[in-house]
């Protein structure tokens, strides 16, 4: 039996990316744009890479004070794990947040990652994601997406926000 070959390639280059980012940003602002401050909520590896670079299109094109966060999980065993913020629940009480991540596939790390926001009083929760892969099996959506993308189960999405190495959206 042979095996299948899977479709290698850039999906979004860096120039792309960075529009994609910078439209996030925009839709992020108009949903916000009577707060003063925002939280970004970048969930560990990618997602907190992500908030980085919507924090800084954000000040960019808005006066919002933006805190950013760090989600911390086990991805691969999200029930058995500990969800943890590296900050106190008192810096995203009453405001409105942002959970990031940079692909929702399932929704599985997403829902997870709700956890300690559900157990403070917040003003309003939404999610952003570069990529939508539309997989979903978990009751979440993207209400800000930079891309949706139809990929089957057996191809990854690779997203790469570093400058050092080649920024961008790739399919493998």
């Amino acid at each position: 039996m042979q095996a299948e070959n899977i479709t290698t390639g850039q999906i979004l280059d860096a120039e792309q990316t960075r529009q994609k980012i910078r439209r996030l940003a925009f839709e992020i602002y108009e949903e916000n744009f009577d707060e003063k401050t925002i939280v970004l909520a970048g969930i560990e590896g990618m997602g907190v890479l992500l908030a980085k670079e919507l924090a800084k299109a954000l000040h960019e094109i808005s006066n919002l004070e933006i805190v950013q966060i760090c989600v911390s999980l086990d991805k691969l065993q999200p029930t058995q794990s500990d969800v943890t913020l590296d900050c106190d629940s008192a810096v995203f009480e009453n405001k409105s947040i942002v959970l990031i991540d940079d692909v929702l596939n399932t929704g599985r790390t997403m829902v997870y990652s709700l956890r300690p926001f559900l157990k403070v009083r917040i003003k309003a929760l939404h999610t952003a994601v570069l990529i939508d892969r539309g997989h979903h099996s978990f009751p979440i959506a993207a209400d800000f997406a930079g891309f949706r993308l139809s990929t089957t189960l057996q191809e990854h999405i690779e997203v790469i926000l570093d400058n050092d190495k080649k920024y961008g959206v790739y399919l493998h």
